[in-house]
């Protein structure tokens, strides 16, 4: 059942109720707005009879909250903001012909999606990008996302998810460290990843170290900040190597011991079920896979 139209609040109520309730006047609000301070009172009181609740009380010359227009204020912002975004993408994508939402995990996203993007864009011209960061798997099209980067288990409700590639753990740590610990790695001082715990108990024991203690050091809830970690020199850090290829490449991190771990999960494109015919998807969709081809793996 839908609302009927003369219970949905006008917008311009929306903004006047949001700009009174910042500044706790009316006659500031209507300054901010263009408008003149009967103009947003009449707002105001159409909004309170639309919603049958009193949004405002007057003390001492100032209008403040009520409970209920406490209550409101959060969705009433929430509202504005979308509006406010909508607008601005609406205007930015004046000159483009397409356009695609991609969530991404944080640190893969900053550290190899992102570098790569521009061969991607190069070979869609007036495709226009949106990347997100998420984490967790969460509803694609609710969030207005056409395709996903997710890590563990080929699980998404609604989605479908295709295999991207798997991953490959080395230890890695400054330079001045890796040469310190290059023969006695059991003594250095270990860093974990805060989602992986067993990582270093894993690592251990495929290398024959199931005496060592692997739960020991510091933990970090991103890789981005285990990565940094690592750099200054607060220890070993088991890291996916796509994830540190800049940093190797420039010697700012180096492997402690050439003995790769490969994970059990794996990386996987997911795609809505209604966008599996998208075009853009599609096409996003045949340019990653073809980034991580067997002669060209992120691991």
């Amino acid at each position: 059942m839908k609302l009927s139209r003369s219970r949905v609040p006008d917008l311009l109520a929306l903004q006047s109720f949001a700009a009174a309730a910042r500044h706790g006047s009316f006659t500031r609000a209507a300054e901010e707005l263009s408008l003149t301070q009967s103009a947003v009172s009449r707002q105001i009181k159409d909004l309170e009879a639309q919603l049958g609740v009193a949004l405002f009380e007057r003390v001492r010359q100032r209008v403040v909250l009520s409970h209920a227009g406490a209550r409101l204020l959060p969705d009433a912002m929430r509202v504005l903001s979308q509006v406010e975004m909508l607008a601005l993408r609406a205007a930015g994508s004046r000159d483009v012909t397409g356009h695609i939402a991609i969530a991404t995990l944080p640190t893969f996203g900053s550290r190899w999606l992102v570098p790569r993007l521009t061969d991607f864009l190069a070979q869609h011209p007036g495709l226009q990008v949106t990347v997100t960061c998420r984490a967790k798997p969460f509803d694609l099209n609710e969030a207005g996302v056409n395709v996903a980067i997710h890590y563990g288990q080929p699980v998404w409700p609604g989605a479908s998810c295709a295999y991207l590639c798997g991953e490959t753990v080395v230890p890695v740590a400054a330079p001045r460290l890796a040469r310190q610990y290059a023969d006695s790695l059991l003594a250095a001082p270990l860093l974990h990843m805060d989602s992986r715990p067993m990582l270093w108990v894993e690592w251990l024991a495929a290398n024959g170290e199931t005496k060592a203690d692997g739960l020991r050091g510091h933990r970090f809830d991103q890789f981005t900040l285990l990565i940094e970690a690592a750099m200054a020199g607060l220890g070993v850090a088991l890291v996916p190597t796509y994830l540190v290829e800049r940093e190797l490449r420039e010697a700012s991190l180096q492997i402690v011991r050439d003995a790769p771990l490969q994970t059990d999960a794996a990386y996987y494109v997911v795609l809505p079920n209604d966008r599996a015919s998208d075009p853009s998807c599609s096409a996003f969709l045949t340019w990653i896979t073809n980034c991580v081809t067997p002669a060209s793996p992120p691991d």
